[in-house]
Formats: C-alpha cells, sequence, structure tokens
C-alpha cells in the first residue's frame, strides 16, 4: 500500500506466468480515500479481488486455478460487504460496461507516457512513443477512449498486419491506413513483421491494462489479440553461413584498410584493433549479445581462478551506469575463447586500463538514444552490405546462434550451453560465482565447455600478429 497524490493505493507485482498473459509486471487498484485507517480497512478485500483477477487470468488461459480465489466475492452478502466499503467499482448490472470516461485516446495515452511510475529505459520508452504514434495514426487522436471498442483494435490489427516497412519514409504523403491499403494490395512492397506487428498490440495493450487500473475504462479491448505468425521459431534468424563469415571476417577491416575510421571498406594497410574489430569476433566465441558486449568495463575482463573470462554484469567495479542486460540469467561469467586471447584481447583490456579508460569500447558512439548498441547495430548493418555478406534473416544476432551451433557441435552439456549464452535455464552470475568459490569447479567446467567450440568453418590465421 502506498500514497499517490494524496490517495491510497495497492500495488502488486503479477506472478511470472501471468505477466506472460498480461503483458504486465504489475497491477495497481485505488482504495479510493485519503484515510489511512479506511485504507487499512479496505485493503483486505481489495487484495482479494486482485487474487481473484489474477486467477481469473488463468482461468481464461486454460491453466488450473485455486476455485478459493477465483470468486471471493460472487455471492450476495460479498457484493454487500463491498458495497457498504466503496469497493463495487464495476457494479453488476447491464450498465456497467458503458463508457463514462471524457478523456481522449491521446490525452490518456500521453497521460500513461508521463505516469511518474514507469521505471522504463531510454529504449523502452521510445518503443511506447513509437507504439503511441501508430495508434493514433490509425485509430485517431479525438477518439474517446472510454468508446474504445473491440472492432477499433480489430481495425488497427488489419493496419499492422499490412503495415508497410519504414511506411513514413517510402510514403510520406499518404496517411498509415492508406500506406497499409496500398500494401495490401502489392506483395512487392515490404511489409513489418509479424512479431513487429504483435509488439506494438502488446504495447498498446499495456497501455489499455493500466488505463483499467487507472479506473478510466473498464476493460482491455485489446486483450488477447495477436497476428499468427506464420514463421517457425528457428526461422525467424539464421545463423551465419561459412561463406558469410569468411566475407565478415576477410573484409577490409580484417585484411587491411584504409582507416579504421571512414575508410574501414576500403582496401589499405590499416589493421586497426577497435571496437569495430573485436565486437564481431567477441559476438562468434562467447554467443554475447550486441549490447552486452558495448557495454562492458575495461574491468570487465577478468581472471577468475587463473582462467581469463568476460563477466557479464549489472554493476560496474569503475563507477559505469550505462549497463543494462536482458533477464536475470544474463548476468553470467563466459570464459574467453584461446582464439580471442591469441589475438590480444587481454592485453587491449589491459592497455586502455593503463590509460585510464573505463569503457572497453569506448569509441562505440552511444547515439541519439544513449545506446552504444543501436548505433553499432545501424553500423554492421551497413558493414555486412559493403562486404557482400548481407542476407535475408541474418544480423549481428545471427553469431549468436552460430555460437549456439558451436556448443551442440561440440556436445556440450545442455546446462552449461544455457549459462555460456544467458539463455533461460542456464545459471545467474551469482550462481556461478558461489559454486565456482564454493566447490571450485564452475569456472573450469565453463571453461572446458569453450575449449570444445573449434569454428571449423572460419579461418582467422591471417589476423594472427
Amino acid at each position: 500500500m502506498f500514497v499517490r497524490n494524496g490517495r491510497f493505493y495497492f500495488r502488486k507485482t503479477l506472478p511470472a506466468d501471468v505477466q506472460r498473459l498480461t503483458s504486465r509486471t504489475e497491477v495497481w487498484r485505488s482504495l479510493r480515500t485519503d484515510s489511512p485507517e479506511i485504507a487499512l480497512r479496505r485493503l483486505p478485500f481489495i487484495v482479494a479481488q486482485v487474487e481473484a483477477d489474477i486467477e481469473m487470468a488463468r482461468y481464461q488461459a486454460g491453466l488450473t486455478v485455486d476455485d478459493a480465489l477465483l470468486r471471493p466475492f460472487s455471492d450476495d452478502s460479498g457484493r454487500r460487504v463491498r458495497n457498504s466499503q466503496g469497493l463495487d467499482v464495476v457494479p453488476v448490472t447491464s450498465d456497467a460496461q458503458r463508457p463514462t470516461s471524457t478523456l481522449t485516446l491521446g490525452a490518456a495515452y500521453q497521460r500513461y507516457l508521463d505516469d511518474p511510475t514507469h521505471s522504463w529505459t531510454q529504449s523502452t520508452r521510445q518503443a511506447y512513443e513509437t507504439t503511441r504514434a501508430v495508434v493514433i495514426a490509425a485509430i485517431g487522436d479525438d477518439k474517446p477512449i472510454a468508446a474504445l471498442s473491440r472492432l477499433d483494435v480489430r481495425e488497427l490489427l488489419e493496419v499492422l498486419r499490412f503495415l508497410p516497412r519504414n511506411s513514413s519514409k517510402h510514403f510520406p504523403r499518404l496517411a498509415l491506413r492508406e500506406a497499409a491499403k496500398r500494401a495490401g494490395a502489392d506483395d512487392t512492397i515490404t511489409r513489418i513483421s509479424t512479431a513487429n506487428a504483435n509488439a506494438y498490440l502488446g504495447n498498446f495493450s499495456s497501455f489499455l491494462n493500466w488505463a483499467v487500473g487507472e479506473e478510466i475504462i473498464h476493460r482491455n479491448p485489446a486483450r488477447g489479440l495477436r497476428l499468427r505468425d506464420e514463421v517457425a521459431r528457428r526461422d525467424k534468424r539464421h545463423p551465419f553461413s561459412p561463406t558469410q563469415l569468411k566475407l565478415i571476417f576477410h573484409a577490409p577491416l580484417y585484411t587491411g584498410c584504409a582507416d579504421g575510421e571512414r575508410g574501414w571498406d576500403s582496401q589499405g594497410t590499416q589493421r586497426p584493433r577497435n571496437a569495430r574489430f573485436w565486437v564481431p569476433l567477441i559476438a562468434l566465441h562467447t554467443g554475447m549479445r550486441l549490447n552486452e558486449i558495448c557495454q562492458l568495463d575495461v574491468t570487465d575482463i577478468r581472471v577468475i581462478e587463473e582462467i581469463a573470462c568476460i563477466c557479464i554484469t549489472r554493476t560496474s567495479l569503475v563507477g559505469s551506469t550505462d549497463k543494462k542486460l536482458k533477464t536475470n540469467v544474463s548476468e553470467r561469467i563466459v570464459p574467453l575463447h584461446r582464439r580471442l586471447i591469441d589475438l590480444g584481447l587481454v592485453r587491449y583490456a589491459e592497455g586502455l586500463l593503463r590509460e585510464g579508460q573505463t569503457k572497453l569500447f569506448h569509441d562505440v558512439d552511444r547515439g541519439s538514444k544513449g545506446v552504444r548498441a543501436v548505433a553499432f547495430s545501424k553500423w554492421f548493418t551497413r558493414f555486412l552490405r559493403r562486404s557482400g555478406a548481407s542476407q535475408e534473416r541474418t544480423s549481428f544476432h545471427s553469431f549468436r546462434h552460430n555460437f549456439r551451433d558451436e556448443l551442440r557441435i561440440g556436445r556440450v552439456e545442455h546446462e552449461l550451453a544455457m549459462s555460456l549464452g544467458g539463455w533461460v535455464g542456464g545459471k545467474s552470475l551469482a550462481s556461478a560465482v558461489s559454486e565456482s568459490y564454493g566447490y571450485g569447479h564452475r569456472v573450469a567446467a565453463l571453461h572446458d565447455a569453450i575449449s570444445q567450440l573449434h569454428f571449423f568453418d572460419i579461418d582467422l590465421s591471417h589476423l594472427a600478429r
């Protein structure tokens, strides 16, 4: 229970399974009072109501539920108690679903974006703002949010289904609906992926869930709506082929270029050992995500039990404030592959440390969004095109797929593979460290697993100095 603008509220973090069902991490309920005594009396009823809502979400998804929690106030006596406490926000009448809020969709969305309780990263905020722009363009800024219907959301879904990629760039004079209509009639126009369309729907649904929690609307009309993804999960992204890997690591940047800044795609005599050189190599040999690599501190290259490792962690020994990870299991230890050591990665980190640098790749621009990975990803896309390695369904993330394939080829035990890649089912850094220092085997076991990876598909002997 907490106070906001002089009123008492109850907030609960949702269980993980319900978070996946509702696209929400927590739920808020107003206690409708500024009196702590009244709030405390009403609290048990609100808690029970929230627990019932959680069980209802599970019930509607076909999961096992606790009947005792499902309808705690379903009988007449329960409703009388709730009415006496002023807690019946949706009376059980045919008029209960009639919209009452006079807020427009645009105004409500702005309140959502301005809500100070959000703990969004800059990239998350940008994603929600982009979704808002798409929704407003498709539905309209002035539509009363309380009048928003399931039909409105289905019409939005149809727009997203045919929305051209980079619509405003390719069709600057067309409204969003018109651009989608044109793309729907022309199969040569590239559309956004189903995954992106569903991401927009998910973000919009999160906003509507917030509006329900704020008692602006009674229900979420977008709940459960998704486009069916015809692309199989394993076909969404591919690893780089041996031919692509050869083109990447035999490009001028790796064989001799004009310079490492602007002349990286031209033949020359320079052999820069900068972020552009190291980041793809680290990704291939560790399976690390792009942002995990770009945000590394110099001190994240450490020796643990006489084994050189990369420590992927949110914490910083040098005061960095830009370190974020995708999940808890993303925090992990990855012993360095022998090839990275031979190429001089440890020496590179030690040299930066002597120079007083704090970031391992300080030369990566943070860009307008303040995220190094965004700027590097844009450069790497250009690099793939210039090197001739660009193909459908491959991107920087393909290195992670190559790494996973190598783990399979090396027959690395599943649990160790999950730990090395930071995949669900692996162990976090804290767990790995505790096992390492408690039993003396964990880092050594990870090192043994990394040693099983040979990367026979790519010859990097030309990089040796």
